[in-house]
């Protein structure tokens, strides 16, 4: 990673969730809740499904987490792969549909 982005930046957690205690300690336990592995959702499916997210969120550091844990969880490039085309493909269908809302508002308008 380049720019303002890097991966050492992940070792400022500790930090932030001691800066702000009762938010962090929140965050951690919604975090940890989304990815039991008790759940209706393998963790294999639920890291694929939050490599899709931080793909369309374009959240470097999501990626890398969830990309290292899709692997270890038994997830294949192929996968990946595939998963890359249905992010963009979503990705891409919200554009549109923002652009049919775009006309929509564009007509009410009124000129």
């Amino acid at each position: 990673m380049s720019g303002y982005q890097s991966p050492d930046d992940l070792r400022l957690v500790p930090e932030l969730l001691k800066l702000a205690p009762a938010e962090g300690a929140a965050f951690l336990q919604f975090d940890h809740a989304a990815k039991r592995p008790d759940g209706h959702l393998p963790p294999k499916t639920r890291e694929l499904v939050a490599l899709a997210v931080a793909l369309t969120t374009q959240c470097a550091y999501c990626l890398d987490v969830h990309t290292r844990a899709a692997r270890q969880a038994g997830a294949t490039r192929a996968e990946l792969a595939e998963l890359v085309a249905v992010a963009a493909a979503v990705r891409a269908g919200a554009t549109m549909g923002h652009g049919l809302m775009a006309l929509r508002l564009f007509d009410g308008a009124g000129g």
